[in-house]
């Protein structure tokens, strides 16, 4: 064990000193928001119900930061405090440790979006709620603090490059035809691929998402705007409707589902489900306003 990992995981036990029958469910319910299940529930929220363009690029933000994290993991292959010492295990994950994938998705959604709140509360929870959640994981004995500051370092960056090349990168994409941009999406899915052959459902979703949101202008122009009543509407519609996209297929196909291939296909599947087919749905329903018509 090498001094980093030692001093790591002396820190673990400090943050160990206050573990309580009665504060784990809290920090659990904390750690909690820093899971991928957690935003697969926010990011369809602000998309459908917030602000499409910042949903939209908030979306394609975590999916990218994701893939990077999972295929960090895998690179470094760095072991968990409760494997070195199995006292300190509160929890259990699955993946290795380094960088903390609930430290990065954290600030990489709470910093992109920031915008979405008033001055000074979105800047206030992109710092706040990462702390919090890294906290939790070293309560919990499943990252070294190490950990934390290389999640919390790449979610920054991620944030920080959509914010210096997000508005250039979209007006050179607004000029090309949709065929150019599905195959741009399509290469970038392609890279992901080539980079992490382990798992294709991140590059599926990138590719769903990104094909969704390339047509959805045209076929599904809505505005996430509007009462609260139709916002609440399609958001539980749509997660209805995105959970059968997803479960669907699993279920018909069982093992095969599984398959390299078929896993792309079905997570590209449900994820240009939420960013074009709910969208359609919710206009065909009149739960939503065709952009440029909501309140007028």
């Amino acid at each position: 064990m090498n001094d980093v990992l030692a001093w790591g995981l002396d820190v673990v036990r400090f943050a160990q000193r206050c573990v309580s029958p009665g504060l784990t469910p809290l920090v659990k319910a904390i750690t909690f928001l820093g899971t991928e299940w957690f935003f697969l529930a926010a990011l369809p929220l602000v998309y459908w119900c917030v602000d499409r363009r910042r949903g939209a690029r908030l979306g394609l933000l975590v999916f990218v930061s994701t893939f990077f994290n999972a295929w960090l993991k895998v690179l470094w292959a760095q072991p968990r405090p409760y494997q070195l010492d199995p006292s300190l295990g509160l929890a259990f994950e699955t993946s290795y440790g380094l960088p903390s994938g609930h430290a990065q998705s954290s600030a990489t959604f709470w910093g992109g979006a920031a915008p979405l709140f008033r001055r000074p509360w979105g800047l206030l929870l992109a710092l706040a709620l990462p702390l919090a959640i890294g906290w939790t994981r070293l309560y919990l004995g499943v990252h070294f603090p190490t950990d934390l500051a290389a999640g919390w370092a790449l979610g920054a960056l991620f944030v920080a490059a959509e914010r210096l090349l997000g508005d250039r990168i979209e007006a050179f994409l607004a000029g090309l035809r949709p065929q150019l941009k599905l195959a741009a999406a399509a290469a970038v899915a392609l890279a992901m691929n080539a980079l992490f052959m382990k798992d294709t459902s991140l590059s599926g979703a990138f590719f769903g998402f990104s094909a969704g949101l390339i047509y959805a202008p045209a076929a599904a122009p809505f505005s996430a705007e509007g009462p609260a009543a139709k916002r609440a509407a399609r958001y539980l519609l749509g997660l209805a409707t995105v959970g059968l996209v997803y479960g669907a297929p699993k279920l018909l196909l069982g093992a095969a589902g599984s398959e390299p291939l078929v896993r792309f296909l079905r997570y590209a599947a449900v994820a240009s489900w939420a960013a074009l087919g709910a969208p359609w749905l919710f206009l065909k329903l009149g739960l939503a306003e065709r952009e440029g018509e909501a309140g007028a």
